[in-house]
């Protein structure tokens, strides 16, 4: 008893030193009333970040989950301003289903507020919530918090890593009252903290051991989208983006390495998880949320006040350098990996003992295009996959190439039935021979011997002049989150937010791709 009076004693202290934490949490009643108690499963992060921020490590290195957490794709998924243009073109492509594609859209960008909208019988919708809080209702509220702490940790072990949990089909508890839900996390926690948190936010913290496996993510990150032709009927489904399927095929599945230990890395040293009262715990997660979109944090972080950033500048900056380093690494699944809009490729470089440049191939430019890149100068072609380099039009590019009914080639993603180039770096353990086919590799990529799990051999095969040497052959691999192309479609959609995205793109194209390794070696 007295370990909760102190508790509360401490609460009540930080909340009077910090005037922008949340209040407690609304009583039943107060709930709006198109949301029963039954219904009201969600709150926002900003009840929980009150407790679970000013976290340090002996080094004074602020490992604070809710700091981290804030400055992640994963908060600011419903402010992502390409998203949000995506999500536009689709519904402009196919207006007779607009509905529907901002529901599925907001599945996982707003996932509390569409949970809680098919919760009372509705859909989930996208616009209708933006800008991001603007409106001050449940609904825009709940989605501004993208994906948030309490639809995380309410996930429930059941079905996870059945097909019937991808694409969103992940299940929270629709039963229990408001004020006595669990909210869970990999600790125990005693009767005394249990209460604290109830007090300060309705939740009942329990241990849910299922939240630091790669099913909870895969709930979201494997993702199959519905293909429609111009009249919107139905002609496929594309496996749009699954990394969690890609991972089952690779070493580091087999060696038990889950997608939380790359992308939310243990913090090295004992630390507690919340400042108030908080116990030192061994392997606590940092909630980082490292991922490969360098480019859209530092957008957000830009245009700030457009899209209303909650995270600091420091903090997106911070997320930015962890993103690039992270980037630097091989992952448990193909590079790049997810949204097809990524792309990886080879810049070759060979000048002579002179200094002069005597080849060059796959030159980023300033306007975020590859230099001899076919699918960069026409968007109805693409750049195959090479296994031999000999002429500077040629540019190795690792990525995914959709085509629609018709077999021509689309960055809509509604209109895309089928891959036909995949050519992306595969994991280690990777077998092409025997994947299954969501997963496969299509293109040149599946008759090329020295493509395989974890590498790709490329050639390169180019005439220099018989004097001149040493000659210097510098290669990088580069990496861009948002292609040329897939930019530059949603530029020609008379809309707001594609009009918002063109000018953003446009002012920071320069610096949407970074070189992920470079080496060099001198031939004589």
């Amino acid at each position: 008893m007295s370990l909760i009076l102190i508790a509360l004693i401490s609460l009540a202290s930080l909340v009077l030193l910090n005037p922008d934490a949340a209040p407690p949490p609304p009583a039943p009643a107060d709930l709006p009333d198109n949301h029963a108690v039954a219904t009201a499963l969600f709150e926002t992060a900003d009840r929980c970040m009150a407790c679970h921020n000013g976290v340090s490590t002996s080094t004074g290195e602020d490992v604070s989950i809710g700091f981290d957490w804030r400055a992640s794709m994963m908060a600011n998924a419903a402010r992502d301003p390409y998203w949000q243009a995506a999500v536009r073109r689709e519904t402009l492509d196919h207006p007779g289903i607009a509905g529907a594609i901002e529901d599925k859209c907001a599945t996982c960008h707003m996932p509390m507020a569409r949970y809680e909208a098919h919760m009372t019988g509705g859909q989930g919708g996208v616009f209708a919530n933006l800008p991001a809080g603007g409106s001050g209702t449940r609904s825009a509220t709940l989605a501004a918090d993208g994906a948030s702490c309490s639809a995380c940790h309410q996930i429930q072990p059941e079905g996870l890593g059945d097909p019937s949990s991808f694409t969103g089909g992940f299940k929270v508890d629709e039963s229990t009252p408001w004020g006595d839900r669990a909210i869970l996390g990999p600790f125990q926690v005693d009767p005394g903290r249990k209460a604290l948190m109830q007090s300060a936010t309705g939740f009942i913290p329990g241990q849910g051991v299922h939240i630091q496996a790669s099913e909870v993510c895969a709930s979201c990150h494997t993702l199959y989208t519905h293909a429609y032709d111009d009249e919107g009927n139905e002609v496929g489904e594309l496996p749009e983006q699954v990394p969690y399927l890609e991972w089952r095929e690779s070493v580091y599945a087999q060696e038990g390495r889950s997608c939380q230990s790359c992308h939310m890395p243990l913090v090295p040293e004992p630390v507690p998880v919340t400042r108030v009262l908080g116990q030192p715990r061994d392997d606590v997660s940092r909630h980082v949320f490292r991922g490969g979109n360098f480019f859209m944090l530092g957008m957000l972080n830009r245009y700030r006040d457009e899209l209303g950033v909650e995270a600091l500048p420091q903090e997106l900056d911070a997320a930015v350098r962890r993103t690039v380093e992270h980037l630097q690494a091989r992952g448990g699944h193909k590079l790049p990996t997810a949204y097809p809009s990524r792309r990886a490729w080879l810049h070759i470089t060979v000048t002579d003992g002179g200094g002069e440049t005597v080849f060059e191939s796959g030159a980023f430019r300033a306007d975020g295009s590859i230099q001899g890149n076919d699918n960069d100068l026409d968007g109805a072609r693409y750049e195959p996959h090479h296994r031999v380099i000999t002429a500077p039009d040629q540019v190795q590019i690792w990525e995914s190439v959709m085509v629609d009914w018709r077999d021509q080639v689309t960055t809509g993603l509604s209109y895309g039935v089928r891959f036909v180039k995949d050519n992306r770096i595969l994991p280690r353990g990777f077998r092409k021979e025997s994947s299954h086919q969501d997963v496969a590799v299509y293109g040149g990529a599946v008759a090329d011997d020295d493509f395989t799990g974890g590498a790709d051999d490329v050639l390169l095969r180019i005439p220099v002049p018989a004097e001149g040497g040493p000659f210097a052959v510098d290669v990088e691999l580069w990496y861009q989150p948002i292609g040329y192309r897939w930019a530059h479609s949603l530029g020609e959609y008379d809309s707001f937010e594609s009009e918002r995205f063109a000018r953003y793109y446009d002012a920071m194209a320069g610096g949407s791709a970074v070189v992920m390794e470079a080496t060099s070696v001198q031939i004589r």
